[in-house]
């Protein structure tokens, strides 16, 4: 059995304003929106990073689940996008909307690292690439 990660899907208030977040910031292209604008999906790489609607959310899930917000501590989990230029990232970040929750520290094996949240509450870490 061959097993493949292939989606992340956060569910949110809004799926073009998540999109429209995304695609400022990191640079990825929407793959699919539905007609409804209900779920959407961005090419972010080998997994597909996806959105939907808190009610399509719902649906799926007959005992409901926690929604993410930045009123509330952010869950115990985040996304992790790398890149070279990690200064300029967070900055587009913070004028996007994001909200910095840790500025970059280096690490002590070298990695840079950034926390931010994005509009809907989740947490984002942004960092270099590990050297091999």
């Amino acid at each position: 059995m061959i097993v493949t990660y292939a989606y992340t899907i956060l569910y949110v208030k809004d799926v073009q304003k998540s999109i429209d977040f995304y695609t400022k910031i990191f640079g990825f292209e929407q793959k699919f929106i539905t007609p409804e604008k209900d779920y959407a999906e961005l090419i972010s790489g080998a997994t597909t990073l996806a959105f939907a609607s808190l009610e399509l959310g719902k649906s799926n899930l007959k005992n409901g689940f926690i929604e993410s917000s930045n009123q509330q501590k952010t869950f115990g989990i985040e996304l992790v996008f790398t890149c070279e230029d990690l200064e300029d990232l967070m900055q587009l970040a913070k004028k996007t909307g994001a909200i910095v929750l840790e500025d970059i520290k280096t690490k002590p094996w070298g990695q840079k690292v950034g926390y931010i949240r994005d509009v809907d509450g989740f947490l984002i870490e942004i960092c270099t690439p590990m050297k091999n």
